[in-house]
């Protein structure tokens, strides 16, 4: 997912941000004077008046921030036009601590308007109209702030946002708004507004840089822990929007999904990098406690296997999560027999030395685990060559399998290492691996700067089960829903496509060799149970992803910008599926949780091999 950066990158004018489409030639006067903000704004998501110096821009004043890269203040005009699609407010960028100024005050702002893009070009956002270089006179103070437009679920429309101008690669930028049509037309037609939200559930937990997302829809999509989800590509949950705050960072609540903000939400409309649409609230409701648990998963018996994926984001010795990481495994897992860990980084973590090793990584979290009450694991991994599998510079990331010897064994064939191929071969007519553990192909372009999967042969029980661990290429780089570009690109997924063939490939090696033989393959897929990526490794009925055995509304694993969504899956080959004898459990001890140890929950399959 992407990460934050508090850098503000320079604000661009409208011949820069439609670059990538079309050229705009401003053939107006390059000064205008006294229009009004509703002219500035005009009726598309591109200011007429972009790359223009205007000149007593009146508003009374609804927000000051003072803090950050995007310092400035919030006016609204509180004589409305009859239009709409036109906004009645912008934001004043003062670069530096706004001074002189306060909620209440009737300004005139002489400047420059500017259509600036969070995040730059390249990340497809929107742009959101400013007043850059002003000049700001203060006429009147203690005037009556306008009255906020109320969003709820009878303003916020059902469709998303309209297909963009194919002429213009696609970018929605030119359109008219239909407010009433589009949710991201109504968002960006209050753009820069004083808006409120009432009584609203949380639908993404408050994270550390103090945002948290709700629904103004609540029955959108719900599911039984107050949760919002993401079912397809076509269904973003228009009812999800960011709250921030323009208060002291220590008064933000620490919400839960399933928690309510009661009470009034209030403060301007704003548009930023991560997540779009934004409520910068000056008013904040009251945090209600939705009771939200962590769950847990049920025990496996005598006769089943449990095999789990678990990403522990980044776990390296220096971390103090070794021990609320073997809880989740002991007692929310109830101690799987197998588990295949993601994001294992090496001895020193993120410093960039060299060590490759991480066997005091996973030393420190057996002992955690034994700590907790549980078995005394066992472990199998291969270290990757430096810095060559992607994730945190010198953190070395890698997948590793955790198992109870007491319950299962894991077949040791030597000569698996960072550069050398596993194959399937023959054995007694039944399929076995060259190498264990080994990695699929892994000089392979599909794999460049990506984890490589881990592939284990192990027997339950006497009967054989091959595993394979995956880390799939991040949506890191990927447009967000809010881009300008509709439908949104994605792509990162091109990478992960070729991932799930080589995978796929190597599972019907298996099979073709053993028609019964039991293969799980799971981890952090990085992808959406209805993906293309699911499909290609499912293809020819080699895979099945079990997280489709749930109902829909309890298929998710991860929660960004309050949609609850698969990444993290568990795929069986049809030996598996076709005995119907299987439960499979998304355990949700993270996602939903400000206090967290990992943004991922953790999935776990039991069945009879």
């Amino acid at each position: 997912m992407p990460s934050k950066s508090s850098a503000r990158l320079a604000a661009l004018t409208v011949a820069a941000v439609c670059s990538a489409a079309s050229t705009v030639v401003l053939t107006s006067p390059a000064h205008a004077d006294s229009v009004r903000i509703h002219d500035i704004q005009g009726n598309t998501r591109i200011s007429p008046y972009a790359g223009r110096q205007v000149t007593d821009v009146t508003g009374i004043v609804t927000g000051v921030r003072t803090y950050g890269s995007s310092r400035g203040f919030w006016i609204q005009d509180p004589d409305a036009d009859a239009d709409p699609a036109t906004s009645e407010g912008v934001f004043v960028f003062t670069s530096s601590t706004p001074k002189g100024v306060a909620v209440g005050d009737l300004v005139k702002v002489s400047g420059t308007v500017t259509e600036y893009v969070p995040g730059g070009t390249s990340s497809g956002n929107q742009a959101l109209t400013e007043i850059t270089r002003p000049t700001t006179t203060v006429v009147s103070s203690g005037n009556a702030v306008p009255a906020a437009t109320v969003i709820d679920a009878d303003s916020v429309p059902s469709a998303y946002v309209p297909a963009g101008d194919s002429a213009a690669n696609n970018s929605v930028n030119g359109l008219p708004l239909k407010p009433s049509a589009y949710a991201l037309d109504l968002y960006e037609s209050l753009e820069g507004m004083n808006v409120q939200v009432s009584d609203t559930r949380v639908v993404g937990a408050t994270d550390p840089y103090t945002e948290l997302w709700v629904t103004v829809k609540p029955w959108e999509n719900r599911n039984r822990r107050g949760g919002t989800v993401y079912g397809s590509y076509a269904s973003q949950n228009t009812g999800r929007i960011q709250i921030q705050s323009l208060g002291a960072t220590a008064d933000f609540p620490k919400a839960n999904v399933g928690d309510t903000l009661t009470g009034t939400t209030a403060g301007p409309l704003d548009y930023n990098q991560f997540g779009g649409y934004t409520l910068i609230a000056n008013r904040l409701g009251t945090l209600r406690s939705g009771g939200l648990e962590r769950e847990t998963t049920e025990k496996q018996k005598n006769g089943e296997l449990a095999v789990a994926t678990y990403n522990v984001e980044n776990l390296d010795p220096s971390d103090a999560t070794f021990e609320e990481h073997a809880a989740a495994i002991v007692d929310h897992l109830r101690s799987p027999d197998i588990v295949s860990l993601e994001e294992i980084q090496d001895n020193t973590g993120a410093k960039n030395d060299g060590t490759v090793a991480a066997d005091q990584t996973m030393q420190k979290l057996i002992d955690a685990i034994v700590a907790a009450g549980g078995p005394r694991y066992d472990w199998r991994s291969i270290d990757p060559a430096n810095n060559t599998d992607g994730g945190e510079p010198g953190g070395n990331i890698r997948q590793a399998f955790l198992f109870n010897p007491e319950r299962v064994s894991f077949t040791d064939r030597a000569g698996g290492d960072a550069t050398t191929a596993v194959g399937v071969t023959e054995e007694r007519g039944k399929a076995a691996l060259t190498v264990s553990p080994g990695r699929i192909d892994p000089a392979n372009a599909a794999w460049n700067s990506s984890r490589k999967p881990l592939v284990g042969e192990f027997a339950f029980r006497g009967r054989t089960v091959f595993v394979i661990a995956n880390h799939f290429n991040s949506k890191g780089g990927d447009q967000g829903l809010t881009s300008q570009y509709q439908p949104v690109p994605r792509s990162s997924e091109t990478q992960r496509h070729q991932q799930a063939t080589l995978v796929n490939s190597f599972v019907k090696d298996i099979l073709d060799t053993q028609k019964n033989a039991d293969v799980v393959t799971l981890g952090d897929i990085n992808d959406f149970e209805f993906s293309d990526t699911t499909k290609i490794l499912e293809s020819d009925g080699a895979l099945w992803s079990a997280v489709k055995s749930l109902p829909r509304s309890e298929r998710y694993s991860y929660v960004y910008q309050g949609n609850s969504q698969v990444l993290d899956q568990i795929l069986v080959s049809p030996s598996i599926r076709r005995g119907c004898d299987f439960e499979y459990d998304s355990v949700h001890i993270n996602a939903e949780f400000h206090d967290q140890i990992s943004d991922h929950d953790p999935q776990v399959l039991r069945f009879k091999p």
